[in-house]
């Protein structure tokens, strides 16, 4: 006995098939939201080991990511279908590209992180407009194509930087500390989760959770690896990067073996909308994006504004206030010139300490020279950081440092 089918009814019974077959995008479960924020985790902390202990410096550490983003990218779009361990290396990878980009902005040129905030989230919206109107949808389960791929990994790019720029103007430029900022983003996260569980749409809440992981997870990886004294555990970049790759591999090999964000059902909607589904998605689009513009910029101007308020109450200029980040690496390079790099690195700890705890009140009086001085005391830091200090080098940066401090103290 055999069954003849239609055309359109041939179509659809093959279709789910197809589907598995060429998808390039894991289910979206508990475990790809867990192995997502201990990317972002890794992205931070990971390009922070680059940079300082390893002392390759920002330049050279963005030039290593960069290329090694193309090559995971490479091996990303030659797949043919989802490969976990492909897929989250490249997630890893980006993730700490794409915290470069914004901190090479903030570093290296000077950008104020206002206008980095500002740029990238007009590059995500218009990524997310060209998105929708070239194929009608934003979900991550409808990746069948090479162009819905490219758009959907130059959206994880800008996803990775606006939630750096972002967490970054919160954490420090407007003082709110690491911890502050993650909890605020824990908050916002669970009333998009019961947004969601109350008829939010599905496409529109992966998205906003997906951004505000980025700054959760810097926040986490921050309070885990900096110094007890900045607040932090104190385990370090390189054993706090260490634990979360483990923990990445472990979870990428359970997937693997399981296949359960393969086979695993998912809450996002993946039938066409209807009309009237579009119109209700637009408008909790439209809503959504006028919460966050109100409670971000009235958020922003508010501490803004307190900070403002404190620093014309003490001191209108740098003159006079630096004298305590020049007595530290007059310290330091007594230390290098005796060879005693433990000191050195204790030095460096109360140095980033003391100057992060300072941002949000230097950098509004005079921003421009904040950045310059910035840039100095990072230098400082990698070299009094390094896994085997070389002596030259830390007396050249610290006294470079030196004398810019010394020049914006008088």
């Amino acid at each position: 006995m055999s069954i003849k089918l239609s055309a359109n009814e041939n179509t659809v019974l093959q279709e789910p098939v197809v589907k598995q077959l060429i998808s390039k995008v894991p289910e979206v479960t508990i475990f790809f939201w867990i192995i997502k924020i201990l990317c972002t985790t890794v992205g931070e902390t990971f390009a922070d080991f680059l940079n300082f202990n390893l002392g390759f410096g920002l330049t050279n550490t963005t030039i290593i990511m960069a290329i090694a983003f193309f090559i995971v990218l490479f091996l990303q779009f030659r797949a043919k279908k989802y490969v976990p361990g492909i897929y989250w290396t490249t997630v890893v990878i980006i993730s700490v590209f794409g915290t470069l980009v914004t901190d090479n902005l903030t570093d290296g040129i000077g950008v104020p992180l206002e206008i980095s905030t500002a740029v990238f989230s007009i590059l995500l919206g218009l990524t997310f407009l060209f998105w929708y109107l070239s194929e009608k949808t934003l979900s991550i389960h409808t990746i069948f194509t090479t162009k819905r791929e490219v758009l959907y990994w130059l959206t994880i790019l800008f996803t990775f930087a606006l939630g750096t720029a972002v967490g970054d103007l919160y954490s420090e430029q407007l003082g709110l500390g690491y911890l502050n900022t993650g909890i605020t983003v824990i908050i916002i996260i669970s009333c998009i989760f019961l947004a969601w569980k109350m008829k939010l749409d599905g496409v529109l809440a992966f998205w906003i959770a997906y951004i505000l992981t980025r700054p959760l997870g810097a926040s986490l990886g921050d309070f885990l690896s900096q110094p007890k004294v900045n607040g932090g555990l104190g385990l370090g970049t390189t054993v706090t990067s260490v634990i979360f790759l483990v923990a990445i591999l472990a979870i990428i090999v359970f997937l693997a073996v399981t296949k359960m964000d393969i086979n695993a059902k998912s809450g996002t909607p993946k039938t066409e909308q209807t009309n009237d589904s579009k119109k209700n998605v637009m408008a909790q689009t439209i809503a959504a994006l006028c919460i966050f513009l109100i409670v971000g910029i009235g958020g922003y101007v508010w501490r803004s504004n307190t900070i403002a308020s404190q620093t014309i109450s003490s001191q209108a200029s740098l003159g006079g206030q630096l004298t305590g980040f020049i007595k530290i690496e007059n310290d330091m390079l007594t230390n290098v010139n005796s060879k005693n790099f433990r000191s050195v690195k204790t030095s460096a700890d109360d140095l980033e300490h003391q100057w992060d705890t300072s941002e949000a009140k230097l950098r509004k009086i005079d921003g421009t020279t904040w950045t310059k001085i910035d840039g100095s005391i990072d230098i400082v830091l990698a070299a009094a950081r390094s896994a085997n200090p070389d002596a030259s080098k830390c007396k050249v940066a610290l006294n470079n440092s030196l004398s810019v401090l010394n020049g914006a103290n008088k």
